[in-house]
C-alpha cells in the first residue's frame, strides 16, 4: 500500500488518493485477486479520497479501503471459511490488522503531504481510529486481577529491568483464569509503546556462542540454535552469577503445558488430535534427548554436569521455550528465536492490543511492543502468539483460550475428489479441507448450511461432477440430501469416537486431566455445531424439494 503522490495542484485541492495493493508475492494472491474481482476491485485499486469538508464521503472511502485492506489482510483459514463473499468481518485478527494496514499507510504520508493533503489525510487518521476504537469496545474480554497473589521476583524483575534501559507503562498481577499478566498502568492510546526492551537483555544464541559449551556442540550434526540456547538455559536456570538470575527466578517449577501431561489427561483425550499430537511431540522430544545424553555428559562432564541434564530438566526447558520464547528480525536482517525477560508476561488472545512486534527498531535498538487497539487503565494488555488452533496452544503453552477461537479447525481427509473446479467458483483451487464451529458463520441458506462453501463445493464434485451450478432444481436438492446425510454419518461416528461426556472425570482437581477435559469438551461443541448444522439443512432441502413436488 502507498500513497499516489502523481497528483497536481488542482487535484490536491479536490482530492488525494491512496494506492492498495495485494502483493504478488503473496502465497494466496490467486485466492485473494479472485475475491478482490468478484468485489469489483483490482489487484492495485486506488481509493480516492475527498477533502475533509466532505465528512460522509470520507466514510464512504474508508469503508471501501476497509473492505480491501481485509481481503489483503486474509490469511488461509480466514480466506477458506469466508472467501467466497465480501464480510463486514472476517475474524478480529483480520479487523485489527486491516484497520491498523491503513492507519500506518495515512500516518506514513502524513510528513511530507502538502498542507491541502494533509488536512484529509488527518482526517482519516482520526476516523480511522475511531473504527479501531470501536472494535475495541465491541470486542474485548474483562480482566479481573487475584488480589494477593504477586510475589516480589515480579517486582524485582521489572526494577532490574529498568535499571537496565527497559521502559514500561505495564506492571505484572495474577489474572483470574491467565495466571501471571502484564496490566496497564494508565491508559494506553492506538500506537502508544506499552513495552520497550533493549537488545543487550534479549536472550539468543549469541550468548551461547560466548561459552565452552558453544564449542562442543558446534561439531555435533544437526544441532540447531534453538537447541544450544535450551542447553544453555538449563545450565544458566542454576547459576547464581547470571546476569538473568533475576529473570530465572520468576519462571514457574513447572509449566503445566501438554507435553508435562499424565497418563490419565492423555487418556481422557482419546478421540481427538490433540492426542496424537501430544504423543508425537513428546516422542520427538524423548528422541532428541536420547540423541544428546548421557553422551554430552560422558564426553564433556564438566560443561555438561549430568544433576543438570536430566531428562526432566530438559522437558522443563523445552516447555520453557515453547511457551516464551519469540521469533524477532535483528537489525542484521537475521531471525532469531529468543526469550525476552519482562515480555513473557504478556498473554495471548483472540482480542490482542500488539500485533506487530517482531523486529528490532534500528533507530533504538530495541523491541518495542506498540497498541494496535486502546488499552484501558487496569485491563490486560495481550499479544497474539499467532493464528494458533487450541490444540496447539493447550499443546505448547498449557492454555485455552478464552472466547470463541477462529483458528479451532478440524482438518478432514477427503483425498482427490478436488481434480476439477466449480465454474464460478473462487475456492475451488483448495486441496485440503476443514470444519470448524458452525457458530461463526453467517450464511445458513440451502448449498450453505454454515458449512464451509470449498469443503461443500468439493463433495458436490465427487458425488456428481455434471452437477456445477447452484440452482434449485430437484436433481441438485436431492445431491444436496445425499451430502447432508453422509455427512451426518461421518460427524456422529465422530461424535461417538469423543465418548459420553457425562463420563468426564470433571471431579478430578489434577490440572492437566481438567485442561484436557476442558479440550475435549470444546471438539464437542464443534461437532455438535456441524451435526446441527446438517439436520437443519436437510429440513431446508426437504422442504424446498416437497414445494417442487407438491
Amino acid at each position: 500500500m502507498e500513497v499516489d503522490k502523481q497528483l497536481s495542484p488542482d487535484e490536491l485541492d479536490k482530492e488525494c488518493s491512496i494506492l492498495l495493493e495485494l502483493d504478488e508475492n503473496d502465497p494466496l494472491f490467486d485466492k485473494k485477486k479472485k475475491l478482490l474481482q468478484d468485489n469489483g476491485f483490482k489487484t492495485k485499486e486506488q481509493v480516492r479520497i475527498k477533502r475533509s469538508s466532505d465528512p460522509i464521503w470520507l466514510s464512504t472511502s474508508l469503508k471501501v479501503m476497509l473492505q480491501i485492506a481485509r481481503i489483503i489482510k486474509l490469511d488461509e483459514v480466514e480466506l477458506y471459511f469466508g472467501g467466497e463473499e465480501q464480510l463486514d468481518s472476517y475474524s478480529p485478527r483480520n479487523e485489527l490488522d486491516a484497520l491498523n494496514s491503513i492507519l500506518q499507510l495515512v500516518e506514513s504520508s502524513l510528513s511530507d503531504a502538502c498542507e491541502i493533503t494533509k488536512n484529509v489525510l488527518q482526517d482519516l487518521r482520526n476516523l480511522t481510529i475511531d473504527k479501531i476504537c470501536e472494535f475495541a469496545e465491541e470486542n474485548s474480554l474483562k480482566t479481573t486481577i487475584v488480589e494477593g497473589q504477586n510475589s516480589d521476583k515480579e517486582k524485582q524483575l521489572l526494577q532490574w529491568g529498568e535499571n537496565n534501559g527497559v521502559k514500561t507503562r505495564l506492571q505484572i498481577a495474577c489474572v483470574e483464569g491467565a495466571g501471571r499478566g502484564a496490566i496497564a498502568r494508565e491508559d494506553l492510546k492506538v500506537g502508544d509503546t506499552a513495552l520497550e526492551i533493549p537488545t543487550s537483555l534479549i536472550i539468543s544464541e549469541e550468548l551461547v556462542q560466548k561459552t565452552d559449551m558453544y564449542h562442543v556442540l558446534e561439531k555435533l550434526e544437526d544441532t540447531s540454535s534453538e537447541t544450544m540456547l535450551l542447553l544453555w538455559s538449563m545450565k544458566e536456570r542454576h547459576n547464581t552469577d547470571s546476569q538473568y538470575k533475576i529473570y530465572f527466578d520468576t519462571l514457574p517449577e513447572d509449566f503445566h503445558t501438554g507435553l508435562s501431561f499424565g497418563i490419565s489427561a492423555v487418556m481422557s483425550l482419546y478421540g481427538t488430535l490433540l492426542l496424537d499430537e501430544i504423543m508425537q511431540a513428546k516422542e520427538h522430544l524423548r528422541a532428541q534427548y536420547d540423541k544428546l545424553f548421557p553422551a554430552l555428559c560422558n564426553e564433556h562432564p564438566d560443561i555438561f554436569p549430568p544433576e543438570l541434564y536430566t531428562w526432566e530438566q530438559f522437558l522443563w526447558a523445552c516447555e520453557l521455550w515453547y511457551s516464551n520464547s519469540m521469533k524477532i528480525m535483528f537489525a542484521d536482517g537475521k531471525l532469531r528465536t529468543c526469550l525476552i525477560p519482562i515480555a513473557g508476561f504478556l498473554n495471548h488472545s483472540i482480542y490482542p492490543h500488539v500485533v506487530n512486534y517482531g523486529r528490532v527498531d534500528s533507530a533504538t535498538n530495541t523491541i518495542k511492543f506498540r497498541l494496535s487497539r486502546p488499552c484501558s487503565a487496569g485491563q490486560e494488555c495481550c499479544l497474539s502468539y499467532g493464528n494458533l488452533s487450541t490444540s496447539h496452544l493447550v499443546t505448547f503453552y498449557g492454555f485455552l483460550p478464552q472466547g470463541y477461537n477462529p483458528y479451532d479447525v478440524i482438518p478432514l481427509d477427503i483425498g482427490g475428489a478436488d481434480d476439477d473446479s466449480t465454474e464460478g467458483s473462487s475456492t475451488s483451487e483448495w486441496t485440503t479441507h476443514m470444519v470448524r464451529g458452525t457458530w461463526f458463520s453467517e450464511n445458513w441458506n440451502i448449498f450453505y448450511y454454515g458449512l464451509p462453501s470449498p469443503f461443500l463445493d468439493c463433495l458436490r464434485r465427487a458425488r456428481n461432477p455434471m452437477l456445477l451450478t447452484k440452482t434449485l432444481l430437484p436433481e441438485n436438492l436431492e445431491n444436496e440430501i445425499e451430502i447432508l446425510e453422509d455427512l451426518l454419518a461421518i460427524f456422529n461416528d465422530m461424535m461417538d469416537s469423543l465418548g459420553d461426556a457425562d463420563l468426564d472425570d470433571r471431579k478430578n482437581t489434577s490440572w492437566d486431566v481438567k485442561l484436557a477435559v476442558d479440550f475435549k469438551f470444546l471438539q464437542r461443541g464443534i461437532v455438535s455445531s456441524i451435526l446441527t448444522s446438517c439436520h437443519k439443512g436437510l429440513d431446508l432441502v426437504k422442504h424446498e424439494l416437497s414445494k417442487m413436488h407438491g
